[in-house]
């Protein structure tokens, strides 16, 4: 029996699968499984994993259903004490399953262990540092604010907590990470390891780019975590979730290459955000930053409308 199980959901990764593996497979911990749950993918990912020669590595092949139920499917198939999951464009530090299961044998009741994360590019060339939060414990109403954990690539979790709570949730079209770490931090403990370990892949392909769908979603998790009855005494933090997702998605709008940014939206989100926090206002660094890029936004869509004239 392994002690760590390595689920990665694919779907259509020929340009990336074998470095994720790699980085996988190169982890200072050895005593573990890579389990590539293939997600209906039509280009050589099937090929690519199969030719990479270690006994560690399995891939089971599906018809395509998504994120959630790739990740579903990998834990069906698990056989480690501890889970991990690495989306197929993501990489990891040589170390950061070993110093996630000491961060767990250390701390008895945490049952996630999470890491830091930095963003990276289509070339994997560093494009920025993501949060560097520090929290351990019961970390429940600080992710009801928004998702500490930025990424579905970061926790290692204990197996017999995802007994306890059930699979990710497949009706959702995204956030279901976040949703997944929600319902976690209801019966367990968090613990963090203070380091960078999570290469989290930036492209306009990615998921988190379709930001209506983001938005959608993370508004009906922020709805079911307020109605837990761990909940009940923060009702007033509500507001701040919504107003810390529309701020969040109206700077992932205008993160986009100039001729990709869309400043009806953004602007959209922006709107939401002071709605629900008006004290954003006072914030005079982040508004005047969120209006110079809204109003760039805007003025390159105008000089893009006039070139097609």
């Amino acid at each position: 029996m392994p002690l760590i199980s390595v689920i990665i959901p694919v779907y259509n990764g020929e340009k990336t699968i074998k470095k994720t593996i790699e980085s996988v497979l190169k982890q200072t911990v050895s005593d573990l499984e890579v389990l590539v749950i293939n997600d209906g993918s039509t280009d050589s990912t099937e090929e690519i994993v199969k030719s990479i020669p270690d006994l560690r590595l399995k891939i089971f092949s599906y018809h395509n259903a998504g994120l959630a139920a790739s990740r579903n499917r990998g834990l069906s198939h698990t056989n480690g004490e501890f889970i991990s999951f690495i989306d197929a464009d993501d990489l990891w530090t040589f170390d950061k399953l070993e110093a996630q299961w000491k961060a767990l044998e250390d701390s008895e009741n945490a049952a996630v262990a999470y890491s830091w994360t930095d963003y990276i590019d289509v070339d994997s060339k560093f494009l920025k540092s993501g949060s560097r939060i520090t929290l351990k414990g019961d970390v429940y109403n600080k992710l009801l604010l928004y998702n500490i954990l930025e990424n579905g690539s970061n926790p290692l979790i204990r197996k017999e907590a995802f007994t306890e709570i059930g699979g990710f949730d497949e009706s959702l079209p995204a956030a279901e990470d976040w949703d997944m770490w929600l319902r976690l931090a209801t019966r367990y403990e968090f613990t963090v390891v203070p380091k960078a370990q999570i290469l989290y892949r930036v492209s306009a392909n990615s998921m988190s780019t379709n930001l209506k769908r983001q938005e959608v979603a993370s508004l009906e998790v922020i709805e079911r975590a307020f109605t837990h009855s761990k909940a009940a005494s923060v009702q007033h933090l509500k507001k701040y979730s919504k107003a810390q997702l529309y701020q969040y998605l109206t700077f992932k709008a205008l993160d986009a290459p100039p001729a990709k940014q869309k400043s009806s939206i953004a602007t959209h989100f922006f709107w939401n955000c002071v709605k629900y926090d008006p004290s954003i206002l006072r914030q005079k660094r982040l508004i005047l930053i969120a209006v110079l890029k809204i109003t760039l936004a805007e003025l390159h869509y105008r000089i893009g409308c006039l070139k097609h004239l």
